[in-house]
């Protein structure tokens, strides 16, 4: 059985590599490589796996949202990706790699008895992106 619980949160970033030249970034990110950043309010779909205990649930809803509130949400909400997270310090804030990161923040912490399935983020109406695990 599947169970899926939706977080939000807002973060900013600019698209930018220094591996390709000014020209080469503002071509291949667009307006997403402005100089001075944007933002998103992000749609977090987070997927667990399991079969209902005694209780007839998969996961204790509440320790799945302390959880993901606390690796996650805490640690992204109205932070500029490339300037307040490490992780992307040399590695490009995309939402395909915000998942990877993501991903590594629960996975550190996880001590639930589901198992984490998979990571859906939405960063426009879109696009969105899923890392199955």
């Amino acid at each position: 059985m599947l169970l899926t619980r939706r977080f939000r949160f807002a973060a900013s970033h600019r698209l930018h590599t220094s591996a390709l030249s000014d020209q080469e970034n503002r071509r291949l990110y667009g307006k997403c490589n402005n100089p001075h950043g944007h933002g998103h309010d992000y749609v977090l779909d987070v997927t667990v796996e399991g079969a209902p205990d005694a209780s007839g649930q998969i996961v204790d809803r509440l320790k799945l949202e302390e959880l993901v509130q606390s690796r996650v949400v805490k640690e992204l909400d109205h932070k500029n990706l490339n300037l307040d997270r490490a992780e992307f310090q040399d590695n490009v804030p995309t939402t395909e790699n915000l998942a990877s990161v993501i991903h590594r923040l629960l996975d550190s912490a996880w001590d639930l008895p589901a198992k984490l399935k998979t990571i859906r983020i939405s960063e426009t109406g879109r696009n969105a992106f899923t890392l199955d695990l």
